[in-house]
């Protein structure tokens, strides 16, 4: 199976570091647990740009901690052979960063993309399952018959509860969920 992964909210904890930036720049606090839906409204859109520059700078991206069994679940699919496309919304400016932190936490992956469309670079490679936690990804996902899977958020509850999408509160359940789908399909090859 081709698996596309996120990183950001997906094999990470993201949304701590947003807030964190969001307060100290702008002086908005951004809990969590009330973030209901994918706009950010507190905040202009070039507030929202600046931030998102700032959390993907360097030595935010190089000190974030993986989600627990994150790691682990992604390397059994790729020693399983299946093969493994990592897709983050950034800008390439921060693709060093990020393929210094995917090698120091031991990740195994096949591909990297950084961008602020991968749905289309999904579909190039054929990517069968998305794990993704944007709600505007697992539609787009859905519409190009992609599988979406993610772990729960806030945002991302309605569309998890309106359409067919595999979902798990943490890796370990994730993984778990997966299971049977990942071991019925065939590898894609390495």
């Amino acid at each position: 199976m081709r698996i596309g992964i996120d990183i950001d909210s997906t094999l990470h904890h993201y949304w701590d570091t947003f807030e964190t930036v969001a307060k100290s720049r702008f002086g908005i606090e951004l809990p969590y647990e009330r973030q209901r839906d994918w706009s950010i409204s507190v905040l202009k859109p070039e507030q929202v740009k600046a931030i998102v520059a700032e959390t993907h700078s360097d030595p935010n991206v190089v000190s974030a901690v993986p989600y627990p069994g994150a790691v682990d679940a992604v390397n059994r699919w790729a020693a399983d052979g299946h093969w493994i496309h990592i897709t983050s919304h950034r800008s390439d400016d921060a693709r060093g960063a990020t393929v210094e932190w995917l090698d120091a936490i031991g990740l195994s992956y096949d591909d990297l993309h950084c961008s602020f469309d991968k749905i289309p670079r999904c579909v190039e490679l054929e990517v069968d399952l998305l794990i993704d936690d944007s709600p505007v990804n697992i539609l787009r996902a859905i519409e190009e018959g992609i599988l979406p899977a993610t772990l729960e958020h806030p945002w991302n509850e309605d569309v998890c509860s309106t359409e067919s999408v595999i979902t798990a509160p943490d890796w370990n359940a994730l993984a778990l969920a997966l299971e049977p789908l990942l071991s019925s399909h065939p590898v894609s090859g390495r």
